[in-house]
């Protein structure tokens, strides 16, 4: 397929700037993939599509404050540097983006908080944005980790055009939020709430974990027409035997095996057997899902309203095919649903 058949006009006023006051309350598309039929619905209505024994996957991955505001040494110039990944713990590397990147150079100290908190000097360049820095640090992980998080901001996509409060601290992370690595949310599971977990639980529906460290990928634009030659970025992911074996039990009794999220799918398409069940797996994935795709796990899903040429829309319609997403799209703008990480709830079933 290519890129151009996943444009669509989207106003600026349906993209989501700030979460609905209760994580649940998001409004609903529910969508069938195989008539295209479509209801409107609350997200918490979701508990009457499932039914004891079915399996919801969902990624427990804790998104950390990965953006710091610091300077740079002699000119005292504000710099955001936006930790990607670290690499190793033990010298305090990072692959951090910067900007404005065209200011550092290898050899720069940048000094971030009153009393300088942290100091990093850069020790390479990756990419045009790219760095690596050393944090120069002497106390323990656990004080540096604790400087991270007095320090960072929660890493609001950039088209939120706000800074990050407070509230986003615990909104813009799942309630199962458990290992820590991402710097995006896995945005189709901040619709679940407490209260409706636990009536999820008590109707019988079994969570199967997995972690997939999103990261800034997720947003990046596709700039290629064919789409067999854009490269996703590679992102971590790790999947237990106990959860692999919840889900393929669920798989033989034909049960519903919902993937929360393009970030749970990508994760169990990722780590498919040879006789197409899950399988445990800790490993990288550069995983690109777009038209056609014959998907292996999950039998529905749960995702947000995503922008237009982007390769989570592009999973979506592969999964729900290719008319029918389309068409739902036409109908939320029309119906002016919410997008993106803020945004409202599709249920493909």
């Amino acid at each position: 397929m290519k890129l151009s058949q996943f444009k669509f006009d989207l106003p600026d006023s349906l993209i989501a700037h700030n979460p609905v006051e209760n994580r649940d309350e998001a409004r609903l598309m529910v969508l069938d993939r195989k008539t295209g039929a479509i209801e409107h619905k609350i997200f918490k209505d979701v508990l009457g599509y499932f039914d004891e024994k079915d399996v919801m996957i969902i990624n427990n991955t804790k998104v950390f404050p990965a953006r710091l505001y610091g300077n740079k040494e002699k000119t005292g110039a504000t710099i955001e540097v936006f930790l990607l990944r670290e690499l190793n713990r033990e010298l305090r590397l990072w692959d951090v983006l910067v900007d404005p990147a065209r200011k550092i150079r290898v050899g720069n100290k940048l000094y971030f908080g009153d009393d300088d908190l942290l100091v990093a000097e850069v020790v390479d360049n990756t990419t045009s944005r790219g760095r690596t820095i050393r944090f120069l640090f002497d106390g323990t992980d656990e004080e540096f980790r604790k400087n991270i998080e007095i320090l960072g901001e929660t890493p609001l996509p950039k088209y939120i055009k706000r800074k990050a409060t407070p509230e986003d601290k615990e909104r813009y992370q799942t309630i199962f939020a458990k290992n820590e690595g991402a710097v995006a949310a896995p945005t189709a599971g901040l619709h679940f709430s407490r209260e409706l977990m636990k009536r999820l639980e008590l109707k019988g529906i079994d969570f199967a974990e997995v972690t997939l460290h999103v990261g800034l990928g997720t947003f990046r634009s596709v700039e290629v027409e064919d789409l067999t030659k854009h490269k996703m970025d590679s992102e971590q992911f790790i999947i237990t035997q106990k959860d692999a074996d919840l889900v393929n039990k669920a798989i033989f009794e034909k049960r519903k095996v919902c993937a929360v999220g393009t970030t749970s799918m990508r994760a169990i398409e990722s780590a498919v057997s040879a006789g197409r069940e899950l399988k445990a797996a800790n490993d990288w994935t550069s995983k690109f899902i777009f038209p056609p795709y014959e998907f292996s796990i999950a039998n529905c899903m749960i995702t947000n309203f995503h922008t237009p040429e982007s390769t989570l829309l592009m999973m979506v319609a592969a999964f729900g095919g290719y008319e029918h997403v389309m068409k739902a799209y036409e109908v939320a703008v029309k119906e002016k649903y919410r997008f993106y990480s803020y945004g409202d709830a599709m249920l493909i079933i």
